[in-house]
């Protein structure tokens, strides 16, 4: 199969694009996608979009890891929404839909921003975190000046007993008031990425559960790839709604591929 792809990257975070509205991509392997993603054999990636045709949306984002298994990706649909415009769709104000549903976003110059789901329960692990902001997540904050390896950490927590068959995304977060360092370690890829979308919110939604903040909230937040900002209203602190992940989504290059 040829495939003709582009390729886009949000805060490091980085995906191969595919304009699937006609279908014609819609037999394609995990074995496939897995090639696609492969940093030596493949193009390299962290995961492979589909932008697909869809009735009621203006799209539907397709996400696939880099192994083939499938979650919702805020970067990802970051950077979908900035092919999306280049493939010609008004993306200046869009709903678009994803696999944990329904989702508003709008662009502002290079700033892409996309509306995460509502956030309804959070478990408090012996001082560290569990949630699900579109794909689970495990978080502990550490001290600025703690060193810890996010990839053994991270396998340590996600090959446990309780998630191994799950399996779960793992955040080491440094805090310094409002302002975020994170590091992940992604399920699917099963090693460090240099930015998360949806750990980047649940470390944000932590920090405030943890310390109890209501009303509006807004986090300045710094990745191995650059920066990002999430913002949302704490309405109790089990409650958090109007949840919004910003940054950047740029192009890299497109060509073709033989699969």
């Amino acid at each position: 199969m040829e495939i003709n792809f582009h390729k886009y990257q949000g805060t490091g975070n980085d995906f191969v694009m595919l304009d699937n509205r006609d279908g014609k991509y819609n037999q394609l392997s995990i074995a496939q996608i897995q090639l696609i993603c492969d940093r030596r054999f493949g193009i390299g990636a962290d995961g492979l979009i589909c932008i697909n045709k869809h009735e009621n949306y203006a799209f539907e984002v397709d996400y696939s890891n880099s192994d083939g298994s499938k979650s919702f990706c805020g970067n990802g649909a970051r950077c979908s929404v900035a092919f999306a415009a280049f493939l010609g769709i008004n993306c200046e104000s869009v709903t678009f839909l994803a696999i944990d549903g329904e989702h508003q976003a709008k662009m502002n110059e290079k700033t892409i921003s996309i509306e995460m789901q509502n956030v309804i329960e959070i478990k408090d692990i012996d001082g560290d975190f569990e949630l699900n902001t579109g794909s689970p997540h495990y978080i502990r904050f550490i001290e600025n000046d703690e060193i810890q390896n996010v990839v053994e950490f991270g396998k340590l927590i996600r090959y446990s007993s309780h998630y191994q068959e799950h399996g779960i995304n793992v955040n080491l977060v440094r805090q310094n008031e409002k302002h975020l360092n994170v590091e992940t370690y992604e399920r699917g890829v099963e090693d460090e990425t240099l930015s998360c979308g949806t750990g980047v919110t649940a470390a944000a939604i932590a920090s405030a559960f943890k310390v109890k903040q209501i009303g509006f909230q807004e986090y300045d937040i710094v990745v191995k790839g650059g920066k990002l900002k999430v913002s949302f209203v704490a309405e109790d602190n089990s409650s958090f709604t109007n949840i919004w992940l910003s940054g950047p989504a740029e192009f890299v290059f497109k060509g073709t591929i033989h699969v």
